[in-house]
């Protein structure tokens, strides 16, 4: 992929990945800090962090539908994000339980509303080159390290209070960014209601999906309680930072690499490396958490676990949904992984943190990672029976 190509607007998409990924990039890391700052108890927390992936669940497959029989995913991503920098603006009004409750529902919804159709929007302009899809979003990854790493050192010397206004621009970039890009609707004739549920039911596409889901509920632990568990073992927030971004760098690496790789070795098997990878990283962090060096070794982890994970299972689920599904596609695949799995990782690491300890809430993130690569290990067909299950759906889509 390069910036000359007429019929993809590479910095269009990339602008936007970049202003989504560096709300991320605020939210994640230091959503919880803000919180406990606030003087909200672990459980509390885990709660409030759940609420933002659980309306993962149900916002993208409305607004995936939506998109899906009216064809307008760019105005669905436009409105989301509007709505979204709205909603979250309520936080300013007060910080009491119940408010900041109603506040990350309502800003959620239309947050998450956006991202699903956006990545159709990408794979729309790719059409036949979806290999090379890493190539604009890594930006979304360098939109992410920027952030971070700014906000570490600025978080310790203004405090955790400063977030909010943080967030709140990002938000507003994300909108702005929505608006230079231009509807891009699918060149695949559209399938019926009836075909979807066929395609549900099949093996693959329900491994996938568990799969999916299973990763981000291993993911638990570590997106609600990295940065308290961190700074509880004698981590600045600057080096907490630091080893956040360097997480998101060793993940461009690897996007830069992606576009070789997958011809190389294929999707199933990358999927399955960055599974098996993800239970050695918890355990790291679970058992080693007094040594930087395997803190660091943790960290650059995060290219296979979020990067060769993200964009293997991404690309399978653009193979498996095509012509009019491609919204639900997208939007199942956000809403059972980033959603339901990271609502029951956020909501089991709220309850065992303080109950059982860190290291044993980290065991139970192994174990999962463990099981979903087993699952897929045995139940994705490998890159052969993959295409052929694709060419035979676009004969009854």
């Amino acid at each position: 992929m390069n910036g000359n190509n007429s019929t993809v607007p590479y910095w269009r998409l990339s602008g936007f990945y970049w202003f989504y990924f560096a709300s991320l990039g605020a939210l994640v890391p230091y959503w919880s800090l803000y919180l406990k700052e606030l003087g909200y108890a672990a459980q509390d927390i885990g709660f409030l962090m759940a609420i933002i992936l659980a309306t993962k669940i149900v916002s993208p497959n409305i607004w995936g539908w939506i998109a899906d029989h009216t064809g307008q995913r760019m105005n669905i991503v436009r409105l989301g994000s509007l709505l979204a920098a709205v909603s979250f603006a309520g936080v300013y009004v007060s910080d009491g339980y119940g408010w900041l409750v109603v506040v990350m529902v309502l800003f959620s919804f239309f947050w998450n509303a956006a991202l699903p159709q956006f990545e159709a929007i990408t794979f729309n302009y790719l059409q036949h080159q979806t290999h090379r899809y890493s190539n604009i979003r890594l930006w979304g990854s360098i939109g992410f390290i920027v952030t971070v790493m700014l906000l570490g050192p600025a978080l310790d010397r203004w405090s955790a209070g400063i977030l909010p206004h943080a967030l709140l621009l990002l938000f507003a970039g994300i909108w702005l960014s929505s608006l230079t890009v231009q509807e891009r609707p699918s060149g695949v004739v559209r399938g019926s209601h009836e075909s979807l549920i066929k395609l549900l039911k099949t093996p693959a596409v329900l491994a996938l999906l568990s799969v999916c889901l299973l990763m981000q509920m291993s993911h638990g632990p570590y997106y609600t309680f990295y940065t308290i568990y961190m700074e509880a073992h004698g981590y600045s927030r600057s080096l907490i930072g630091q080893l956040w971004g360097l997480g998101v760098i060793a993940e461009v690496a690897v996007f830069l690499l992606l576009p070789k790789l997958v011809p190389r070795l294929g999707l199933r098997i990358l999927l399955v490396i960055s599974l098996f990878l993800a239970a050695v990283r918890w355990w790291l962090i679970g058992y080693f958490v007094e040594s930087l060096w395997i803190m660091v070794f943790a960290q650059v982890l995060h290219a296979a676990t979020f990067g060769v994970y993200h964009a293997s299972a991404i690309q399978l689920i653009h193979r498996y949904f095509i012509g009019r599904h491609q919204g639900r596609g997208q939007a199942l695949y956000s809403s059972l992984s980033f959603g339901a799995g990271g609502a029951v990782g956020s909501f089991y690491s709220g309850l065992t943190w303080d109950a059982l300890g860190a290291q044993f809430t980290f065991e139970i993130a192994v174990v999962i990672a463990l099981t979903a690569a087993l699952v897929a290990w045995f139940w994705i067909p490998p890159e052969s029976d993959t295409n052929q299950t694709s060419a035979s759906q676009t004969k009854v889509v």
